[in-house]
């Protein structure tokens, strides 16, 4: 685990504040194929987004859960995509953002326990949130890119959050590492809370 969390780190810090809302350049996304490249890229280059989806892949994997509560983030930050992309912005939605990653921190941090409800409401304001941030990179364009731009993000948060969930499953004892985990997650949010 130490071996993955590594790259991960270096990836994270190499990934600067401009790129964060840029995958194609800083054009918006005029055709299918850019839509799916600025969807698969969108979520892993911002420091916020990709801390929250670590921090999540490791709550989920250490809980034992299964896809649904992952597919309710995802399903959400859609929803906050569609919903911004047609002009229904929701106020304050990057302090979200830095309050959710935080709050994914902290549960890290005190491995703390929450009902399965509780975690589903936290899920999808986080994921409405996240979504409306990621709707900047297609807010004026066409439905075609923007609907292979849904499928990218569906795509890479699902397939990180629950390949990561099922690494730490498979191993029952990953000594401090969450906690350390959760607070360089905690860090994050605090920072983008701050920028």
């Amino acid at each position: 685990m130490k071996r993955l969390l590594l790259p991960i780190a270096a990836l994270a810090l190499s990934a600067g504040p401009a790129a964060a809302h840029h995958p194609v350049g800083g054009a918006m996304p005029a055709t299918a194929m850019e839509g799916l490249l600025s969807g698969l890229g969108h979520p892993v280059i911002g420091l916020d987004h990709l801390a929250f989806l670590l921090g999540l892949a490791l709550v989920a994997g250490l809980a034992g859960w299964g896809a649904m509560r992952v597919v309710i983030f995802v399903l959400a930050s859609l929803a906050g995509v569609a919903t911004a992309w047609m002009g229904l912005a929701l106020p304050g939605a990057e302090v979200l953002v830095a309050l959710s990653v935080i709050a994914i921190g902290i549960a890290l941090l005190a491995r703390a326990e929450a009902p399965a409800g509780a975690w589903a409401a936290l899920l999808a304001v986080a994921g409405l949130a996240h979504g409306q941030a990621f709707a900047e990179a297609v807010i004026g364009a066409e439905a075609t890119p923007v609907l292979s731009y849904l499928a990218g993000l569906a795509l890479v948060q699902a397939a990180l959050v629950l390949g990561i969930a099922r690494l730490v499953a498979e191993r029952p004892s990953l000594g401090l590492v969450p906690r350390l985990a959760g607070l360089v997650v905690m860090v994050t949010g605090a920072a983008a809370l701050l920028a």
